[in-house]
């Protein structure tokens, strides 16, 4: 069976840094199942429909890591039609071989409730708005706002809210370093038995 490594958490914790770090150590696939989101939110249009004719193609767009982007992200994801559109295509994912890394806001919960590995990544409101500030250039205190309005949406909805599955491994990123966070993932990762 595959090794699967299921990390979730809010935007700018570092948890993306830290699955595509994983992956690579560890020769795993990687699924930033956010950008499944983001693109089905900048297709525009029905987003039921643009969920279920999501291409390849379309994870490719430039304007995914965008603000708007992961707003319409936030927004598009709380429709039930969206995600169970978009479960199939994660879950899939998780099952290749060798092992998979995926990250996003229901991956231990939902998507892969029976990962070998579960964390979940945070930071401090206030370091994750410097950090996505810095990423793209923009207004520290508009991040905050926008990163506070995501999270409460993203915590509140009815289905597949962001929370930590139960057996996940806390990892607070607020005073690491990139290399400190990978090291700790990476460590948990090997007494997992991967």
């Amino acid at each position: 069976m595959p090794f699967t490594i299921a990390i979730d958490g809010p935007a700018a914790s570092g948890k993306g840094t830290i699955a595509r770090a994983l992956a690579q150590h560890f020769g795993f696939a990687h699924l930033d199942t956010g950008l499944l989101y983001r693109a089905v939110g900048a297709k525009g249009g029905d987003p039921v429909a643009a969920a279920r004719g999501l291409a390849p193609g379309d994870l490719a767009r430039d304007d995914l890591r965008s603000a708007a982007a992961g707003q319409a992200a936030s927004r598009v994801a709380a429709i039930p039609e969206v995600r169970a559109a978009l479960v199939d295509f994660q879950r899939r994912f998780a099952g290749g071989e060798p092992g998979a890394v995926l990250d996003g806001r229901d991956i231990g919960t939902v998507i892969c409730p029976e990962a070998r590995l579960k964390l979940y990544v945070t930071a401090s409101d206030q370091i994750r708005a410097r950090r996505r500030a810095l990423e793209l250039g923009a207004d520290e205190a508009e991040m905050l706002r926008e990163l506070r309005e995501r999270d409460a949406r993203d915590a509140a909805r009815d289905v597949a809210p962001m929370r930590p599955a139960e057996d996940a491994l806390l990892l607070d990123t607020s005073e690491m370093t990139i290399d400190e966070a990978v090291a700790r993932a990476i460590d948990a990762a090997r007494r997992a038995g991967a």
